[in-house]
């Protein structure tokens, strides 16, 4: 029973303890000044690259936000790269092209549907930019934002930014409830990251690259086309940093199925993302930013599998101790209840991702639940966004 007891502890502090640590650490270096020189006069040309696929539903607002941005306009190149879209997509984008003729905007149309990164490696070949912008369909910028993150990049230790993400419909369900909270504390712990060096993936909705920095996106083949081209900025020995003024806004799904499919996909492509952070450590192609990728290495690859023996571990205790059981509802006050349940269906979703990959299996092509799109106008106006 003792030797039982000992490893539970173990187990919890494998799974919790180094979640806990990891969040708080990263809260205190949030505090830390940026060692970085920032140039409000740095104004670089850009290409804008937005990756479509089945988006008629929103690329007429994303064309619109895109148009609403306080950057020169002749230093603003935008490229539509889209894969093989079913629907509208291509026509909406044809027909924003010959409204505003003021506008730098291009479509580009892939042969096959091969995945996002080839999509993005296709547009990158057109883009004549200093600065690489990536931006997925769905979501949408501040105005300012460029005016506002971009001097971040003048720095010469600085290879890419990106910003934190949040929800344009936090309330509609407890689905997306869930998803704010858990934004916000994994927004902070990409900032301080940042603070101490690196974040070690990226946003889809906005990330933006030194032209010199990149020849390709996710050049491991990982699958995730942001956390796969942040490995080439860390081996270059540049840094790669969420930016709060960049922030962008994007819709969430309202359903639990919905959401499970994203992080699942997601959890796929970080599991092969953490591998390869490991085989580049192990071959010492990163000399910066360990501590960060270390700490991921184990969040992402080791907790799940000590949440595991923990639950075992547990459920023998609760089957020999009844009485725990009570003791143990009676402390999930709601709040609480929410946040177990979070971190219980996080572990099992990189529990099943580890082993999806261990299997093969791969998430090249993305695809979109039937309510991922839910931006309105009525709110992308009441944000300014459009």
């Amino acid at each position: 029973m003792f030797l039982l007891i000992i490893l539970w502890f173990v187990f919890f502090a494998g799974s919790f303890g180094i979640t806990g640590f990891i969040f708080l650490s990263m809260r205190k270096a949030v505090s830390r000044p940026w060692r970085i020189n920032v140039d409000d006069d740095y104004k670089p040309k850009i290409s804008i690259i937005v990756p479509t696929y089945n988006e008629s539903a929103v690329i007429a607002f994303k064309l619109q936000n895109l148009n609403k941005l306080e950057y020169p306009k002749e230093l603003t190149q935008i490229i539509v790269v889209d894969s093989r879209s079913e629907d509208q997509t291509v026509n909406v984008v044809d027909s924003f092209i010959k409204e505003e003729s003021g506008v730098n905007l291009r479509i580009i149309r892939d042969s096959e549907r091969r995945g996002k990164s080839a999509a993005l490696n296709n547009a990158l070949k057109q883009c004549e930019g200093d600065v690489i912008i990536v931006s997925d369909a769905d979501c949408f910028w501040p105005s300012g934002i460029l005016r506002e993150s971009l001097p971040f990049l003048a720095d010469p230790s600085v290879g890419a930014i990106s910003g934190p993400k949040l929800l344009l419909n936090p309330d509609q369900s407890w689905v997306t409830a869930s998803e704010e909270k858990y934004m916000e504390s994994h927004n902070r712990i990409k900032l301080g990251e940042s603070k101490i060096n690196s974040t070690v993936f990226f946003e889809g909705g906005f990330s933006a690259y030194k032209k010199g920095v990149i020849d390709a996106f996710d050049p491991y083949n990982t699958g995730a086309d942001d956390a796969g081209t942040v490995m080439k900025v860390l081996e270059k020995n540049l840094r790669a940093i969420l930016v709060p003024q960049a922030h962008f806004f994007t819709t969430f799904p309202v359903t639990w199925e919905a959401k499970v499919g994203i992080k699942a996909r997601r959890g796929n492509q970080l599991v092969r993302v953490f591998m390869k952070y490991a085989g580049l450590l192990a071959q010492r192609r990163i000399a910066n930013s360990k501590r960060v990728i270390l700490q991921n290495i184990l969040l992402y690859l080791l907790t799940p599998f000590m949440f595991v023996l923990l639950l075992v571990v547990t459920a023998y205790f609760l089957l020999m101790f009844p009485y725990l059981v009570l003791a143990f509802l009676l402390l999930l006050v709601p709040q609480v209840r929410r946040s177990f349940f979070e971190v219980i269906q996080s572990y099992i979703v990189l529990l099943l991702s580890i082993v999806s990959v261990a299997f093969g299996k791969r998430t090249l092509v993305w695809g979109k639940p039937p309510d991922r799109n839910l931006a309105t106008e009525e709110m992308l106006h009441n944000r300014m966004l459009i």
